[in-house]
């Protein structure tokens, strides 16, 4: 499950970016290109308009911070887990 927190920072692409290569650098799935992709839809006035698969160069993107949960709790270290027996002794 992904979930955004509000929080964003901006980076400005350079020769070659594509949604889907920043998506998997940023969030480390190719398919999360669809968070991005909202996120700058101001940049396509055309609501319509599919934008281009490869970004031009020293477009000011917004990339949006997302937190994911994790689908096996077992996998979170244990300061992450709602474990209240954690630190007890």
């Amino acid at each position: 499950m992904t979930a955004l927190t509000g929080d964003y920072f901006e980076y400005r692409t350079i020769a070659g970016d594509r949604w889907d290569l920043l998506a998997y650098r940023y969030y480390g799935d190719q398919n999360k290109q669809t968070v991005l992709l909202e996120a700058n839809r101001h940049l396509y006035l055309d609501d319509l308009a599919v934008p281009p698969l490869v970004l031009p160069q020293g477009v000011t993107l917004i990339i949006p911070v997302i937190e994911q949960t994790a689908t096996n709790i077992d996998l979170l270290p244990p300061w992450k887990r709602d474990n209240p027996s954690y630190g007890s002794v």
